[in-house]
């Protein structure tokens, strides 16, 4: 077969997508502590490899093809990808990798700072095959809310161009479990040292995110008016949230802020997710700007209820999920005249449909990832001790730091890192020596001895 100016755009957008992974790595390793800045981007590189995988072997047989109760495709129709040789095949199936890769990695950040990387390990490929899998087959891959799919027939089928329901509140209900069940950070909500440690990181990140979701929204457009849509609104939304975003500060705490700049497009590009391809410019204007002040304010609602959503994972992509799944049920345009949102004359039947899949995402995402979080936390373990915590993940975890304040070497078993892992020092000849100086938990991390820089940061 021919390649196809279609099939060129599909694999450039299925390389944007692919690249907005890092930039989450970025946006997410800067509002972490300087100690745990690489665990926190780790956790998004591991994810590309791990889904990678799983997707090539029975992810993309799961999420496609003839079903169980449609609720899931069968694993082993097309598992390692036999039989699927066609070029439209498997530019698409590389195409949905992408998007299984950035859902489950939208989920580690509301667990910064404190899990376990062998646990993240576990969790990523259990949770894509049992969680993302199933609900991309009933919402994308002709499942229960498909055309054909029960829900759908009695409903009429609901709304999800880009993943407002499969990616952004899937990943947010499922982030809010995984919270509930780890627990805070030590000094939640009082220690300043919370604050993030590379706001040019944080706005790097951001802008990699929405340069890739022009990809994110428009790699599956079949028009040139659908795409130019997409792309317009892709603007739109992101431009009017990052606005409320910023208003809201203004107005709530007296100044705008960089880290609420990047929160607010990131808040708008989800809002926009479901609804690219079905809402006018002015509607992708007016979501943006609800999406910005609703996540604006949500995100302190954590402080209130007492759950440590260390980078507001919850505030934002459930939060704004929702808002622009719901969207849909009152602004979708009519297609070619008929249907459309309660504005343009469509009647309640579409906002029931949108309900009825955001409740369907909520309930199946908390219940699966309940049993999945649950199952792994009571046997290896979820969370790092209180000294690996305080010490710092980067360190205790994978011996590196981000930044090297002068204390020489980047990780191995150079003696720095080795003493401030183990309490131990180490001989030039590599064997440990007597401790001397080991660390000091109360004081967050610092060394006791003189002379002895400190990662607490």
């Amino acid at each position: 077969m021919e390649l196809t100016a279609g099939h060129v755009w599909l694999m450039v957008a299925a390389a944007l997508v692919l690249f907005m992974t890092p930039g989450l790595a970025f946006f997410y390793g800067g509002m972490t502590r300087a100690k745990a800045a690489l665990n926190m981007m780790m956790m998004s590189f591991i994810s590309i490899g791990m889904v990678g995988v799983v997707w090539v072997l029975w992810g993309a047989s799961m999420s496609s093809g003839e079903g169980f109760l449609q609720m899931v495709g069968n694993p082993f129709a097309t598992f390692g990808l036999e039989g699927v040789t066609s070029p439209d095949g498997l530019i698409k199936v590389g195409y949905a990798a992408t998007f299984a890769i950035i859902t489950v990695a939208l989920i580690s950040g509301a667990i910064a700072d404190r899990a376990k990387f062998g646990a993240w390990t576990i969790f990523v490929p259990v949770w894509v095959t049992l969680v993302y899998c199933p609900l991309a087959y009933m919402v994308w891959g002709g499942g229960l809310f498909g055309p054909e799919g029960a829900i759908g027939k009695a409903l009429g089928p609901a709304i999800d161009f880009a993943g407002g329901t499969v990616v952004h509140i899937n990943a947010g209900v499922a982030a809010l479990i995984l919270v509930l069940i780890i627990g805070n950070r030590k000094g939640f909500g009082k220690d300043p040292n919370h604050r993030p440690h590379n706001i040019p990181f944080v706005m790097l990140g951001a802008a990699i995110l929405w340069f890739g979701w022009f990809g994110f929204n428009g790699g599956a457009a079949t028009t040139a008016e659908q795409g130019g849509l997409i792309w317009v609104n892709t603007l739109a939304a992101p431009a009017a949230a990052m606005l409320g975003w910023l208003v809201t500060e203004r107005i709530r705490d007296g100044h705008p802020t960089s880290l609420g700049a990047a929160s607010g497009v990131v808040a708008g590009l989800v809002a926009i997710t479901p609804a690219c391809a079905n809402v006018s410019p002015v509607g992708a204007l007016c979501l943006g700007v609800v999406a910005g002040v609703a996540s604006s304010l949500a995100v302190g609602l954590k402080f209130r209820w007492g759950f440590d959503d260390s980078l507001d994972v919850v505030g934002v992509h459930l939060v704004s999920g929702i808002i622009g799944t719901v969207a849909l049920g009152f602004i979708a345009l009519p297609v070619e005249g008929v249907g459309g949102g309660l504005f343009y004359g469509g009647g309640f039947t579409q906002l029931w449909a949108q309900l009825a899949v955001a409740g369907m995402a909520i309930a199946y995402s908390a219940v699966l990832t309940t049993v999945i979080a649950l199952a792994i936390h009571k046997t290896m373990g979820f969370r790092v001790s209180q000294e690996q915590e305080v010490v710092g993940v980067d360190l205790s975890l994978h011996a590196e730091t981000a930044y090297e304040f002068g204390v020489g070497g980047h990780g191995g078993s150079f003696q720095p890192l080795h003493e401030l892992i183990t309490g131990r020092p180490q001989g030039e000849d590599g064997v440990a020596v007597p401790a001397a100086a080991p660390v000091d938990v109360a004081s967050n991390g610092k060394k006791t001895a003189a002379g002895k820089e400190s990662v607490g940061a």
